[in-house]
């Protein structure tokens, strides 16, 4: 695997936190345990395309209230759905 910034090989799978704004832009939650890339060579810590989307449908996709300012990765894919998928991602 190449690392998405500096394009050399020496990247590892890993766990970091990252920031997220909810999707009614009314404030942003930390989300721990997340998983990443973290590219040995350069250091950059970066998740994959499908760990951003699972994130941003699971956000769009439950009732942001009873979010708390911080949550783990597992804890909010775990929250319930109030819709079975994203009905506005087209590209599905």
């Amino acid at each position: 695997m190449r690392c998405e910034w500096c394009e050399e090989e020496a990247v590892k799978e890993d766990i970091n936190t990252v920031y997220w704004e909810l999707p009614d832009g009314t404030r942003a939650i930390e989300i721990t345990a997340t998983p990443c890339f973290t590219c040995m060579n350069c250091g950059i810590q970066y998740q994959s395309d499908e760990t951003i989307k699972e994130i941003e449908d699971q956000l769009f996709l439950i009732d942001r209230t009873q979010l708390s300012k911080s949550v783990s990765y597992q804890q909010l894919m775990q929250m319930e759905r109030l819709l079975k998928r994203n009905y506005f991602d087209f590209t599905q």
